[in-house]
């Protein structure tokens, strides 16, 4: 078990429920990472008494510095600052749960130190996941998926001897508060129906793209860098219930899957704890209370943010960055109710056709993808 944790983007819904498990586990916080919410940034501070806070927002750092200045927390600003956190030397675990490709340079940083990275922030290795992978493995820094879906294969993937005898990997997706709606009838969904998800309690970001699908494409292209497979051998099933979090197919026929309630909190103590398993604030699933379990194909012409995310897997290069970065900022532009609905699918499918794709891209061509697919978004809604 990881001796001390930094948690980027604490005040988040992901990193709020890693704060729940250091709490009941008893795991001691290094430092804190947020944006700009400084009255949860203060509680937190004051409750885990790290060693040091970042927030990006200078403004809010300011206040930050004040408001705490009766105690030994360190006070750090802006992105140099979050850095400062991913790389501190007291933490032998970094959780990632920035929220978009803001994450990328942190947990880039925190990977350069040789940390244990638990990576809530799938944008990461979306945009980067060659580079990233590549990175870790010459670094010696152990990745840890935090998303259920990806946990759940991780404990899979534990049953078999090597990677050969896995036939495919099959996620799971909730279908979102849609499933079985016509396009008609997705031309009329206001901001408000999108965040009612079903069946998880998550950020308003990861929210709208598990209604529009876009959440399953970006996992598709996580699972293909985390576990090195190719797309092929990759599946994505929709189960309403969201008991099953994700299963792997082996050679001979047998399925594993993971089974549990719909609670972000197993999935990031196991990667707080692994190799270990702890007691801890997660609600355990009760069988005898399970509705009856089903799968359906995913509808990929009503949902086309999830083909243009399968068709960018299969692009490969900094067509990812693309993908993730004009869904990025289309997102941001319903949320703040400029575009409607399906508006986001037709700002990420022109950026993927304006924008071109570098094959092989370094760091300087991922975050220039990402440029120009947010300007591609922003000249289209001027």
């Amino acid at each position: 078990m990881g001796q001390s944790i930094s948690v980027l983007g604490s005040t988040g819904s992901i990193g709020r429920q890693t704060l729940d498990v250091a709490r009941t586990c008893g795991i001691p916080v290094a430092a804190l990472a947020v944006r700009s919410s400084v009255d949860l940034a203060e509680a937190q501070a004051r409750e885990f008494r790290p060693a040091l806070l970042a927030a990006a927002d200078e403004k809010a750092a300011g206040e930050l510095r004040v408001r705490l200045a009766d105690t030994p927390v360190k006070v750090v600003s802006g992105m140099a600052g979050v850095e400062e956190a991913a790389a501190l030397p007291q933490a032998d675990t970094v959780v990632t749960a920035m929220v978009g490709i803001a994450g990328l340079i942190p947990t880039l940083r925190a990977i350069d130190c040789g940390k244990r990275i638990a990576l809530a922030n799938k944008e990461t290795l979306v945009c980067a996941g060659e580079l990233v992978m590549a990175r870790a493995e010459e670094k010696g820094a152990l990745i840890l998926p935090v998303d259920s879906e990806h946990s759940a294969i991780f404990q899979c993937l534990q049953g078999c001897r090597d990677r050969g005898e896995v036939r495919r990997l099959i996620i799971t997706a909730s279908g979102g508060p849609f499933f079985g709606l016509d396009r008609w009838a997705l031309e009329k969904v206001t901001v408000e129906q999108a965040l009612r998800h079903p069946n998880w309690s998550m950020g308003a970001k990861i929210t709208v793209d598990s209604a529009t699908l876009m959440n399953k494409g970006l996992e598709f292209i996580e699972a293909m860098r985390l576990y090195r497979m190719p797309p092929e051998r990759i599946a994505i099933a929709v189960h309403r219930e969201s008991i099953i979090h994700s299963l792997v197919e082996f050679e001979d026929g047998a399925i594993l899957a993971q089974l549990g309630t719909a609670d972000m909190r197993v999935p990031i103590q196991y990667a707080l704890t692994w190799p270990e398993r702890t007691p801890g604030p997660g609600t355990p699933l009760d069988l005898f209370s399970c509705p009856p379990l089903t799968f359906a194909r995913p509808d990929l012409d009503t949902f086309g943010c999830l083909r243009l995310a399968l068709e960018a897997a299969r692009t490969g290069g900094t067509a990812t960055a693309v993908l993730n970065g004009a869904n990025e900022a289309a997102v941001a532009l319903f949320l703040e109710k400029k575009i409607s609905f399906l508006d986001i699918e037709a700002l990420v499918a022109r950026a993927l056709e304006e924008v071109a794709v570098a094959a092989s891209p370094g760091l300087e061509d991922i975050l220039a993808a990402d440029r120009a697919a947010r300007e591609s978004v922003a000249a289209a809604t001027a």
